[in-house]
């Protein structure tokens, strides 16, 4: 079977290069924000979806919750297994076939790690996959981008140069996703990815949680949990239970 766009760019070490300016400090802004409002029990069981490379697990454990991170990329996961403790696991796994059941307290998928798949089906078996793997009362938060926002403010070309690498993208709209090129020279090779992300709003998760038994009881638009503004938000946060 052909490798998707995703497993090919988030298993490269280029991806990292590129995106190595992602702050620590906003993923743990973000965790000490949710936590505070979640208020999860002190042994409470929390998966990371789409973990990458476990910032966002890491710091969890650190706040003394029992932590799983899961995501497609074998090179994210083996850099994440350096830091496994007791109460802090990482392991390769596609979101669509979780086969956790009734398990965790809490499931995250943070950061725009969604939206990666070709049809709705798909993304309504992940959600399916996420709320399988939840206890009865378990919470469900997805952090998107949001859409409306983003689609405005497209800077359709840019170059950004990291670690020496002139990295020249492009961004566009098409068929419902947001798609960026990413293209560069490195060591006398040109390098070409992709990122193919759906152009989802709420109504479309609302959609889709109803066909996965789940239902949203908050929305925030940014990472300080302010309220959901369409037009200016930064981005959709969604918390979820099952039905």
């Amino acid at each position: 079977m052909q490798r998707k766009w995703f497993q090919h760019w988030f298993n490269s070490p280029y991806y990292h290069i590129l995106y190595s300016q992602r702050n620590d400090e906003e993923a743990e802004f973000l965790i000490d924000n949710l936590s505070a409002h979640l208020r999860p029990e002190a042994n409470s069981r929390i998966l990371d979806i789409a973990c990458g490379r476990g910032r966002h697990a890491i710091y969890l454990n650190k706040k003394g919750y029992d932590v799983t991170g899961i995501d497609l990329s074998e090179q994210s996961i083996k850099y994440a297994q350096q830091f496994e403790q007791k109460n802090l696991h990482f392991y390769v796994h596609d979101m669509r076939k979780l086969s956790y059941i009734n398990y965790f307290d809490i499931a995250l998928n943070l950061f725009t790690s969604f939206g990666y798949f070709d049809t709705e089906k798909d993304h309504v078996n992940a959600l399916k996959a996420f709320r399988k793997g939840l206890k009865a009362d378990g919470t469900l938060v997805i952090d998107y981008f949001n859409t409306q926002k983003i689609i405005k403010n497209l800077t359709h070309q840019e170059t950004k140069t990291v670690d020496g690498i002139e990295f020249h993208l492009k961004k566009f709209v098409s068929e419902g996703k947001i798609i960026k090129h990413i293209n560069f020279e490195h060591r006398l090779k040109t390098y070409a990815f992709e990122e193919r992300v759906q152009a989802f709003f709420l109504a479309d998760f609302e959609r889709m949680f109803q066909k996965s038994g789940l239902v949203i009881t908050e929305t925030f638009g940014s990472y300080g949990l302010d309220p959901f503004d369409e037009m200016k938000s930064d981005r959709l946060i969604l918390i979820c239970k099952k039905a």
